[in-house]
C-alpha cells in the first residue's frame, strides 16, 4: 500500500474519546519494547509520527493514527511491563480490553513479538485472548535483521509452537531496519479492510 499521508488523531482511554467516522481500524500489540512504534512508522514510511522510545510502558492511552483517510491504527499500550503500580495495569488492561471487544470498527489486531526470543507468558495469553474474542491476528515477528536469515525458519517454528498460531492467521518476518516484510504486513491487513 502507497501511504501519502499519516496522520496523529487522538490519544484515548474511553469510548466516548474514540474517532467517530466509523472507518476500519488495526490495533497493533506487543510487549512493551518490542518494536510498535518502529513497525508502526516504517509502514506509514514516516521516521517518527508514532514516537519511539527507550523507556517501555511509554504508551499509556490509544492511540490512533489515520492512514490515507482510509483506516486507523490504533496504539495500545504495551503489555508485561512492571514498573508500574497494579492499580495503573489494571486500568490499563480495563481500557485496552473495553477496545479490544466493543469496538466494531476493529477489523484485526497486529501482535507483535520478538523474532530473536521464543513468545512470552504475556505474548501467549495475548493470542489466546484475541481468539478468545475471536478477533483475526497477523502475528509479526520484529527485529529479523538481527538474526541470520538461514536460522529464521527455526524461529518462526518456536514462535509458532509458543503461540499455536491458528492456520487462518499470518504470521510475517519483518525488520524496521531493514524495510523487510513491510509488503507482507500490508497484504495481510488488506486482507482484513
Amino acid at each position: 500500500m502507497k501511504v501519502t499521508k499519516s496522520d496523529f488523531i487522538i490519544s484515548a482511554v474511553k469510548p466516548e474519546q474514540y474517532p467517530v467516522e466509523g472507518l476500519p481500524e488495526i490495533g497493533l500489540a506487543g510487549r512493551s519494547n518490542v518494536g510498535k512504534s518502529s513497525l508502526i512508522n516504517t509502514l506509514i514510511n514516516r521516521k517518527n509520527l508514532a514516537r519511539t522510545s527507550q523507556k517501555p510502558g511509554k504508551t499509556q492511552t490509544l492511540n490512533f493514527y489515520l492512514i490515507n483517510e482510509l483506516l486507523y491504527f490504533v496504539d495500545v499500550p504495551g503489555y508485561g511491563f512492571a514498573k508500574v503500580s497494579k492499580k495503573e495495569r489494571d486500568a490499563w488492561g480495563r481500557m485496552i480490553e473495553t477496545y479490544l471487544t466493543d469496538r466494531d470498527q476493529l477489523k484485526a489486531v497486529i501482535q507483535i513479538v520478538d523474532l530473536r526470543h521464543a513468545p512470552s507468558n504475556d505474548d501467549v495469553v495475548m493470542y489466546d485472548w484475541l481468539k478468545h474474542y475471536e478477533i483475526p491476528v497477523i502475528v509479526v515477528a520484529t527485529k529479523s535483521d538481527k538474526i541470520p536469515k538461514g536460522k529464521w525458519q527455526k524461529h518462526l517454528k518456536v514462535v509458532n509452537q509458543t503461540l499455536k498460531i491458528e492456520p487462518t492467521d499470518r504470521l510475517v518476518t519483518f525488520s524496521s531496519h531493514t524495510g523487510q516484510g513491510k509488503e507482507d504486513v500490508w497484504s495481510a491487513i488488506k486482507s482484513y479492510l
